[in-house]
């Protein structure tokens, strides 16, 4: 048995985060062809499930980039990896030294999240705030406000690229760390950073996924470094047309752009939907 896995944010949605009609038939398509898909994601449980509401995702999801899985049937998690209070301290301590302002997701009683942050200086910090809060309905609290005990799935932060990049370079040296980075606005020379536990990774969540539900074979698709990891685990990858350029060296092909319908239009000639 086959799982097709989607990358949302720069793969299975377009420029305005939606699924566009083409892109929903043709998952109507695969369900009638009886080919099974899920998503691995970045994005948090309430912030993928918005755009993914009309489309019959019914399996375990992979979300924060394979640090929690969200079982619908179950309606909770079934398998997660979260940072100790040493590692959530020695991230802070690092975005902290660059002048960073975290951003620290956590799971919260009753299986939801949310977002706790030092104070917004810069008016990108402000909109990546409401973003969060208003977009991807996640409950922003003061830093400080966060109990010792909490339950951090990751910290994130926006900044300039180089005070972003010795943070990636303190991550790299801690055993239990990993680190996904990207660029944010280009002209601005703004990039995003993701500091996760190292097993949160998307691999190990497709791959408890498949393994309980008994695929033998999994088909990747995806745009960004957080994809690496899966690309190399799957049978088959497939890198969007937009994709870093790090991932397209290690894709079985590139294909079209996540705004053009990419994904679908590849799926219909692999499939003969």
């Amino acid at each position: 048995m086959t799982l097709v896995v989607f990358d949302m944010d720069g793969t299975l949605l377009d420029a305005q985060s939606k699924i566009s009609p083409f892109t929903s038939e043709t998952l109507t398509l695969m369900r009638k062809s009886d080919i099974a898909y899920t998503v691995a994601t970045g994005r948090t449980l309430q912030a993928a499930l918005s755009p993914l509401a009309d489309d019959n995702f019914n399996r375990s999801l992979v979300l924060k980039n394979g640090a929690v899985i969200w079982d619908p049937t179950l309606e909770s998690y079934s398998h997660h990896h979260l940072l100790t209070p040493a590692e959530v301290n020695d991230v802070l301590g690092a975005f902290v030294a660059q002048d960073l302002t975290p951003f620290v997701f956590s799971l919260e009683d009753g299986d939801h999240h949310s977002v706790y942050h030092a104070p917004l200086r810069d008016d990108f910090e402000k909109k990546l705030a409401n973003l969060f809060e208003s977009e991807r309905k996640l409950p922003l609290q003061p830093l400080t406000t966060m109990p010792n005990n909490a339950h951090v799935i990751n910290v994130s932060a926006m900044g300039p690229l180089e005070q972003i990049k010795p943070v990636i370079e303190f991550v790299y040296h801690q055993p239990h760390l990993v680190a996904y980075s990207g660029m944010a606005i280009r002209d601005k020379g703004l990039a995003w950073l993701d500091v996760h536990h190292s097993q949160g990774s998307k691999a190990n969540g497709v791959k408890h996924v498949a393994e309980r539900s008994g695929f033998e074979e999994v088909i990747a698709f995806g745009d960004g470094d957080n994809d690496i990891s899966l690309f190399e685990f799957a049978t088959e990858s497939y890198a969007m047309d937009n994709a870093d350029a790090e991932l397209k060296d290690i894709a079985t092909k590139v294909i079209g752009h996540h705004d053009e319908d990419g994904v679908a239009r590849f799926l219909r000639d692999r499939f003969n939907l």
